[in-house]
């Protein structure tokens, strides 16, 4: 943003002049020349901060796999996972079901983060541009599995019976924080990097579980 395009196009030509001398194109001293380029090209403004652009081990482990063409290995996605595992934040009050009704609104909403939105305004989650929710909305995407009848295909019939336990805490635990189970799942980390709210994520669980909501109907 605060670069212009002639400077930044000519920054990018640099690296990639330095990527075809490099011996390795994955060095390190070129990954420092790239993140120095971008970290440049862009300004706080708003409620949206450059230090959105820093990323944390996981992210870094997955985006170099990813670059080389390859999987991550067994050893650090395991190592990776409990690392994100143990950061959940489970439910402050032990409720992990709210309203179904917001968290439907919630789902729908693809709204936030931007330089142009208030902070006070709560974000969205935008699950349907990934998963197909209920069955009354014919729009979304497909980029992750369909969610319909997630509680009842899980036999969930009373969300608040010991039965029903590992199911209610993996679906709060897969919204806060996906790389709990997955370490490069492409599925936001909606809570542990603050899109949605404590209060916000107990209402998509209890979108996806109370037997009430559409989704298992």
């Amino acid at each position: 943003m605060k670069t212009s395009l002639k400077i930044t196009l000519s920054c990018l030509g640099a690296a990639a002049l330095v990527a075809g001398c490099a011996s390795t194109p994955g060095s390190a001293e070129l990954d420092r020349l790239t993140a120095s380029i971008v970290k440049a090209s862009f300004r706080d403004q708003g409620i949206v901060k450059a230090a959105v652009l820093d990323t944390d081990e996981t992210n870094r482990a997955c985006s170099q796999a990813d670059a080389a063409g390859q999987a991550l290995d067994e050893k650090t996605a395991r190592a990776l996972e409990a690392a994100n595992l143990s950061a959940i934040k489970w439910p402050s009050d032990g409720k992990f079901l709210g309203d179904w009704r917001e968290g439907e609104k919630i789902a729908q909403s693809g709204r936030g983060m931007t330089w142009t939105d208030d902070a006070k305004t709560p974000n969205g989650g935008n699950c349907y541009n990934c998963h197909q929710i209920s069955k009354e909305e014919i729009s979304f995407g497909t980029i992750g599995p369909s969610l319909y009848n997630y509680g009842k295909l899980r036999g969930v019939a009373n969300p608040a019976s010991p039965e029903a336990r590992p199911i209610v805490e993996y679906t709060w635990g897969k919204i806060w924080n996906s790389k709990a189970y997955n370490a490069c799942s492409n599925m936001p980390r909606a809570g542990h990097t603050g899109i949605l709210s404590e209060a916000q994520v107990r209402d998509i669980v209890g979108l996806l579980l109370d037997p009430q909501s559409p989704v298992n109907r």
